[in-house]
């Protein structure tokens, strides 16, 4: 009865250690098949073109939709959202307005200023006027740092999730 009762979390476990190797193996090589094609100056990056640009929020849009953008910036989009945070450096004004423009330019910013990157469904626009006011500096060309890429930290959340399972199967087989 008790091998009965192992056998179970083992092929559990092999079957989540084979899914989540597969999946790194399909991003890996789904990536490496991408050809890369370098442009001079870089398509979309009118940096080049006009000087400066910083990504802000756009005034007179819907609140709701300004705060679904803020949201997906600060979380899925990676951008450095702290200075916006109660005590931060770009705090004040508390205003939705402010805090967006503040995210949507850093995530402009860690992606190469590319006109793609500063739209946020409609909510914001480039502005050629350096937004920075008081304590609270927007970051200009060059000076965001970037962010791991997230095919980097899949392969180490992979390995995480592994020990979590080996983990818990250890416990099951002691517990016996």
């Amino acid at each position: 009865m008790r091998n009965k009762v192992l056998v179970l979390p083992c092929l559990l476990l092999l079957q989540c250690y084979l899914v989540l190797t597969m999946e790194t193996a399909t991003q890996e090589k789904a990536e490496s098949a991408i050809p890369v094609t370098t442009l001079s100056p870089p398509e979309g990056n009118i940096t080049f073109l006009g000087g400066t640009t910083w990504c802000v929020a756009l005034s007179g849009v819907s609140q709701i939709d300004l705060q679904n953008a803020l949201d997906w910036t600060c979380g899925l989009g990676m951008a450095d959202c702290s200075p916006i945070q109660e005590g931060g450096a770009c705090f004040d004004p508390d205003t939705l307005v402010s805090h967006a423009s503040y995210a949507f330019n850093n995530y402009y910013q860690q992606n190469e200023n590319s006109e793609i990157a500063c739209n946020f469904g409609g909510t914001a626009v480039l502005t050629r006027k350096d937004p920075s006011h008081g304590k609270c500096s927007y970051a200009a060309p060059g000076s965001a740092a970037k962010s791991p890429a997230p095919s980097l930290l899949k392969g180490r959340r992979a390995n995480f999730i592994w020990l979590k399972f080996a983990g818990i199967f250890l416990l099951l087989y002691l517990r016996r």
